[in-house]
């Protein structure tokens, strides 16, 4: 054996100590949380034991004999102090790993953990072996929630649990993932919990960073923010989670019960779920170019169904117009936080808009006096156009647009199109080729129709430089050459100018 493995541990902890007396805090190569005598025993590491231990002492408190040890140094690994720190009264054991080794008996801990178990067994230090099991976590960047966890506990209590196992993953192919019970749900009620839905480089995720500074320094809140960012980036849809409440927020997964949602896009109300993560009497804040009037016909029949069925607050504004107003261009950022603070009443209204303002200022500051007006003016004139709708009897005759259209190919309506909805995660294994190959020229049925506007060609001041077919994102302006006669399948509407070039 190398004596430097065999003396690492050791130093490790050495420096740990150290680090306490400086930091007040303690730290050890593997901690416990649960009970002393816990029966069934999760081993975790890394990202996905802050949720583990959350979800072990709500259990606990309901009278089970759960725990869950922690791993902080995991190679080299300290046998003698993971068996230290594991309870002798442990029968069932799982270990969970984020990853995967094809071919191997299993994954790089519970290998570990096996050996340190069975060569403490052999020494005599044990008088058995618990019950160990094995599975993978948040593969492919999936959530690892509460509810996962208690999933986890629940096959630990089954008569014959599976040896291994995937959690969070629909494997439909193998069997081996686990049913969860999403309605499952230990935030307490006093976390104030929002969700907002904008498109990228519209400042939505700008305005939540302001906002949640606001929160958690001019407020008593503690406050937690994720941003889910689609891998197409500027102009694809962001979804931001902000939570706040007055003690610590130790939640590192996205909110499923939302008390207030807001949908940054019109355009999103007939493409994703956008109340999926709405709870009951919650609030829900849409930018409609549409007045309160109007907007409820113009909602598709599943989204009244949720807003009466969940008993919904309904607001709107058309922050678009508001921001063109001030000057702001297409930024609706400023308009749809100040409508987050007036609707929330986290502060009062005054002082909200005071802070925002604030804020501002120091967001801004650099781009100049008209940058920093120019977001002044928006929250003055925002309070003013915000409605709230009242309900009305719902429209039947709404269906939601299908995501792809009809003739499009097997695979885009079953993959794709549920990608496009936001629910990605919910694909089964069974929906993807075994080898892992995608196919080419899914791009065309990606038409997602999301513009608030759509570019207009201007014959009459048009000097032919084709710069606009060289700027538009989607190559929806193109210059085309064609012979003097028009051809005569052309549409009515067809426009053109004599070419100018040599």
């Amino acid at each position: 054996m190398n004596p430097f493995y065999d003396r690492a541990p050791s130093v490790v902890q050495e420096v740990m100590d150290r680090f306490a007396k400086v930091s007040g805090r303690q730290y050890h190569l593997f901690d416990y949380f649960g009970v002393e005598d816990a029966e069934k025993v999760i081993v975790v590491m890394g990202s996905g034991a802050e949720t583990v231990e959350e979800t072990v002492l709500h259990l606990n408190e309901q009278r089970a004999k759960f725990g869950v040890l922690v791993v902080r140094l995991y190679r080299p690994f300290s046998i003698e102090h993971f068996l230290r720190t594991l309870p002798s009264s442990v029968q069932t054991l799982a270990v969970l790993d984020r990853t995967k080794k094809p071919g191997a008996t299993g994954e790089p801990l519970l290998q570990d953990v096996t050996t340190a178990l069975v060569e403490s067994l052999q020494k005599g230090e044990r008088p058995s072996l618990p019950n160990i099991i094995g599975g993978r976590y948040g593969l492919g960047s999936k959530e690892f929630t509460p509810a996962m966890v208690k999933a986890v506990f629940d096959e630990m209590g089954s008569e014959h649990p599976k040896r291994r196992f995937t959690v969070g993953i629909v494997d439909d192919v193998s069997g081996l993932s686990l049913d969860v019970d999403e309605s499952f749900d230990l935030e307490p009620a006093d976390v104030f919990r929002s969700v907002f839905i904008g498109l990228g480089a519209d400042g939505t995720v700008g305005a939540n960073k302001n906002s949640i500074k606001i929160i958690g320094e001019e407020t008593d809140n503690q406050a937690q923010v994720y941003f889910v960012y689609d891998s197409k980036k500027s102009g694809a849809m962001t979804v931001s989670h902000l939570r706040f409440g007055p003690r610590p927020i130790r939640a590192p997964y996205l909110i499923r019960n939302a008390a207030f949602v807001a949908c940054h896009q019109f355009p999103f109300i007939d493409k994703v779920p956008v109340l999926e993560t709405a709870a009951k009497d919650s609030v829900f804040l849409l930018n409609s170019p549409y007045p309160a009037a109007e907007i409820w016909e113009r909602l598709p029949t599943d989204v009244q169904e949720t807003i009466v069925e969940k008993q919904i607050r309904f607001y709107v504004i058309d922050a678009l117009s508001v921001a063109q107003e001030a000057g702001m261009g297409r930024r609706i950022n400023t308009i749809m936080q100040t409508c987050f603070f007036a609707i929330s009443g986290i502060l009062p209204r005054d002082e909200a808009i005071a802070k925002i303002k604030k804020s501002i200022e120091k967001t801004y500051a650099k781009k100049g006096d008209a940058v920093v007006q120019g977001n002044f003016n928006a929250v003055d004139m925002t309070l003013a156009r915000l409605e709230e709708v009242s309900h009305s009897p719902i429209s039947k005759d709404r269906p939601r647009a299908p995501i792809v259209p009809e003739q499009a190919p097997d695979l885009v309506k079953k993959v794709t199109a549920v990608m496009m909805e936001g629910k990605g995660d919910l694909l089964p294994v069974s929906a993807f080729a075994p080898d892992g190959t995608f196919p080419t020229g899914t791009t065309q049925w990606e038409k997602r129709n999301i513009a608030s506007s759509i570019p207009e060609w201007d014959p009459s001041v048009c000097i032919q430089c084709n710069k606009c077919s060289l700027v538009c994102p989607h190559a929806a302006v193109r210059a085309k050459i064609y012979p003097d006669a028009s051809p005569e399948e052309a549409p009515e509407a067809f426009q053109g100018v004599p070419f100018k070039g040599k």
